[in-house]
Order: C-alpha cells, then sequence, then structure tokens
C-alpha cells in the first residue's frame, strides 16, 4: 500500500500530555507524530492506505474519538507555486514559467487561482498535475489538492456552521448538499 503523508491541525487538550499521547496511539494514531508551533498543535502523519481520502478520513475518525480533540484543517491546501511545480516535477523554475507562458510546451497550461498579475501566482496541484500528464505525457506524482480542499471545506463548514443564526443553518446545509 502506499504510503499517504499529511499534516492535521488540531485544537483541544494538551497533545504533548501523555494521557493524550496514550489515548491518540490507542485510537490508532499510531503514525503520528505530535508537534506544536507557536501554540498551534499538529498531527505529522504517514499513513499506508489504499487511497489519500482513506488515509485522511480514517485519522480525522481516529483523532476526534479521542475526548475533547478536534480537527481543524490539513495542513496543505493544495496550492503549489511555480517553484513547487519546479521540484515535484525536477524542472528549474525557469523551465515551468515558460510553460506557465506558454512559451514551451502546448500551451493551455492551467489558470492561477491567485491574482494572474501577481508576482506570487499559486495553481490547485491536481490541475497542475492532470495538465503535465495530458499535455506532456509526464507521469508525475499525483498531488490530491481537489480532496485537501473538500476536506478543508468541510472541516470548517462544519466549525463555522454553529455561529449562523439556526433558521439559516438548514439553508447553508442545503447549499452543500447536506
Amino acid at each position: 500500500m502506499p504510503l499517504h503523508e499529511f499534516t492535521m491541525i488540531v485544537e483541544g487538550p494538551d497533545l504533548q500530555d501523555e494521557g493524550v499521547i496514550d489515548a491518540l496511539f490507542e485510537a490508532g494514531c499510531d503514525d503520528a507524530l505530535v508537534g506544536r508551533t507557536d501554540g498551534i498543535q499538529y498531527l505529522d502523519f504517514g499513513r499506508e492506505t489504499d487511497t489519500f481520502e482513506e488515509a485522511v478520513f480514517s485519522a480525522i475518525a481516529e483523532v476526534e474519538s479521542v475526548a475533547g480533540v478536534k480537527v481543524v484543517r490539513l495542513a496543505e491546501i493544495g496550492l503549489l507555486s511555480m517553484a513547487d511545480i519546479a521540484a515535484r516535477t525536477g524542472r528549474t523554475r525557469e523551465s515551468v514559467r515558460l510553460l506557465v507562458a506558454g512559451k514551451r510546451g502546448p500551451g493551455g497550461f492551467p489558470p492561477p487561482v491567485t491574482d494572474p498579475r501577481s508576482r506570487y501566482r499559486m495553481w490547485w496541484s491536481d490541475e497542475v498535475h492532470r495538465w503535465f500528464c495530458e499535455s506532456l505525457g509526464e507521469q508525475v506524482e499525483r498531488w490530491d489538492s481537489y480532496v485537501i480542499a473538500a476536506v478543508n471545506a468541510g472541516l470548517e463548514f462544519r466549525r463555522r456552521l454553529s455561529g449562523v443564526a439556526v433558521p439559516h443553518q438548514g439553508r447553508l446545509r442545503s447549499l452543500v448538499g447536506v
């Protein structure tokens, strides 16, 4: 089975407390490392499952089975800079810049998610992956930005719903089909 690596930002009791670490381990999170940076708690997973989705959803269920612990979001948001694309494809930044500008390759590079005039443009990683496979015939590592974005949207929806007036909560649920 492939190894899927991801980081979860979590809230709740101190994850570095020995009792919480034991509870996470017993819940099935024996493939996660606990960390904290600037007061933000996280779990770095290296999970072997058939799919990335299976790895993420099983980890969320296990983490949240521990009393008081809630997953806030996946740390990776699924966006890539030109430098990230270069690193993941083994190309130079200049090579990627030329592909983006249509001055090399077949053209049709996906549009950036951010302002196209910005010096710091970002792209959805799945769209870039598909373009490399379909347009250049290159087999590059799959990047799961759609899954990451959907999981983060669901976690954020769950987190923010309580702040919406009760009569409108049903409308929001129907908007997203739940």
